[in-house]
């Protein structure tokens, strides 16, 4: 593995246990845009340690889609896209809830939490 892929593994890592403080804390906004951050991540990684070349982009879709598109399955479905997609915008800044048609909550995290680590193992 390269120095590199393991540096980005590593930021991922680090978000997804940061996700894991914030549910504690039921700071749902903050454990959601870690989610999304580590899965994005990881994807990135493996851009990293196969020679694409790195899209500079936030959706998970996108980095999928372009995966694929080199041959590489990762396990994400289209709806973890769209739940992980939802996510980045509207976490980061207080123009709208993170989920246009949900509270964000325990159960929610929860869900991202399980995707996050889906993600990491399948990388």
């Amino acid at each position: 593995m390269k120095d590199e892929t393991k540096t980005w593994l590593d930021y991922s890592k680090e978000n997804l246990e940061s996700s894991k403080i914030f549910i504690k804390r039921k700071l749902y906004n903050p454990c959601l845009q870690n989610i999304q951050q580590s899965v994005e991540k990881a994807l990135k990684a493996i851009f990293i340690e196969r020679t694409i070349k790195l899209k500079k982009t936030h959706s998970i879709t996108e980095l999928r889609n372009i995966l694929k598109e080199n041959k590489i399955n990762i396990d994400l479905d289209e709806d973890d896209c769209d739940f992980l997609d939802s996510i980045y915008l509207p976490s980061k800044y207080p123009v709208i809830n993170v989920l246009p048609f949900y509270e964000p909550d325990d159960e929610i995290c929860q869900k991202g939490i399980k995707i996050a680590e889906s993600v990491l193992n399948s990388v």
